[in-house]
């Protein structure tokens, strides 16, 4: 095996375990702890930077084995259709050639499976952060607070302080209208009471124009 497909295995075999580590069970709060670590950390950050040209050069090893399964399987099946003198040494090539077969297949298979792998990374992780973020709201709709540091209780205080202080604006607000709308509606009721007492005469007929 080539180095760079020995790096290729040496890849799949860390994905594996980073894979078995995310999967581990461990209390909410150690996995809380790990996973906020990971999401903020800038060397994690450079360093998935990094893995993503990796894979970019991975998929480009695995383009080309599998460009030469294809050419083997075409030698193949102009070797089987050699016959007569040239049996023995067809023979001979076609063991080469199926040599060859066997090694494109590893490395197709090889760069494959690594590729795979890190998309069913990626979509784990993805899932985990959205695991922790329901239970985390579980948890606070319980009333049960999660362990946070003291920089995020004071943040999430004083979001919570400016969220009352504008509910309470916002009634004063309504109440003020309420108020508005109450001295309208006499207003509105006295014009009606005094253009009734013009129209209409003590006995309820009337009044005539002059």
């Amino acid at each position: 095996m080539t180095l760079y497909y020995s790096l290729v295995f040496a890849l799949l075999m860390f994905e594996m375990l980073v894979f078995l580590a995310l999967i581990v069970p461990m209390p909410f709060n150690w996995k809380r702890g790990l996973f906020s670590f990971i999401s903020h950390s800038p060397i994690v950050a450079k360093l998935q930077y990094g893995m993503k040209i990796t894979f970019i050069f991975i998929l480009i090893l695995f383009i080309d084995s599998v460009n030469r399964v294809y050419r083997v399987q075409q030698e193949l099946s102009v070797s089987k259709n050699a016959g007569g003198a040239a049996a023995a040494v067809a023979g001979s090539e076609r063991m080469e050639v199926q040599a060859r077969k066997f090694y494109s297949q590893r490395n197709m298979y090889l760069c494959g499976f690594t590729l795979f792998l890190s998309l069913i990374l990626n979509r784990t992780y993805t899932m985990i952060l959205d695991t922790l973020r329901l239970e985390s709201e579980v948890k606070s709709m319980k009333g049960e607070k999660p362990a946070t540091d003291k920089k995020d209780n004071e943040l999430a205080e004083a979001d919570e302080i400016g969220q009352v202080a504008k509910l309470k604006e916002e009634l004063r607000k309504r109440d003020r209208d309420i108020e508005t709308l109450k001295k309208q509606s006499k207003g509105l009721s006295d014009e009606y009471q005094r253009l009734g007492d013009d129209f209409h005469v003590s006995d309820g007929t009337p009044k005539k124009d002059v």
